[in-house]
């Protein structure tokens, strides 16, 4: 018997200094059975990190053609495709076709670093890709703070994320390794 996926309800306030946004989501976010409480506040902070009135999270880990996050014109083209994890060159080569823009979020520490070391020279023709890690062990403490109906404030301010759900805060510093030139 499958699994089903479990649903989050999430109010996601954004503050972002950075890009002088500052609005609040109202989520709900299906949490497939393979992913992680890490994963799935990861892609809240991406959401929160790229967050624009059009931004939606996908089908996600349920569906092969399709990002985590992505944001589409009033025409349906992509604009802006996110992705998390660790995905092929291949993936990349797609998705920066089909899109306007590219950022992945990969995370996992080390595999993370070894991930990016044989990928990286693949993607230097993409002038659309961004590449931005997230620290293992700041990923980890976000984990800590899911919960199924959530209240998240987002603060954005010179690179810097704080997280906080109720009384509970995490930081988180993304680390760029390739910018859209």
């Amino acid at each position: 018997m499958a699994l089903n996926a479990t649903i989050y309800k999430v109010e996601l306030s954004v503050s972002d200094m950075d890009r002088h946004y500052y609005e609040t989501h109202k989520l709900t976010i299906a949490r497939h059975p393979s992913e992680t409480d890490e994963r799935l506040m990861l892609r809240l902070v991406a959401f929160a990190l790229n967050a624009h009135e059009h931004l939606e999270m996908t089908k996600g880990l349920s569906t092969d053609d399709e990002p985590d996050i992505w944001q589409k014109s009033l025409s349906g083209e992509i604009d802006l495709w996110v992705a998390l994890g660790l995905p092929s060159e291949k993936v990349i080569r797609q998705s920066c076709n089909k899109s306007g823009r590219m950022v992945v979020y990969p995370y996992g520490g080390r595999a993370a670093e070894i991930w990016w070391d044989k990928v990286k020279g693949s993607t230097t023709r993409f002038d659309n890709l961004e590449v931005t890690a997230f620290p293992e062990a700041e990923a980890k403490a976000l984990a800590a703070l899911a919960s199924r109906a959530m209240k998240i404030q987002v603060n954005i301010q010179d690179g810097e994320v704080m997280v906080s759900v109720d009384d509970q805060i995490a930081y988180i510093t993304p680390v760029t390794w390739k910018s859209v030139s």
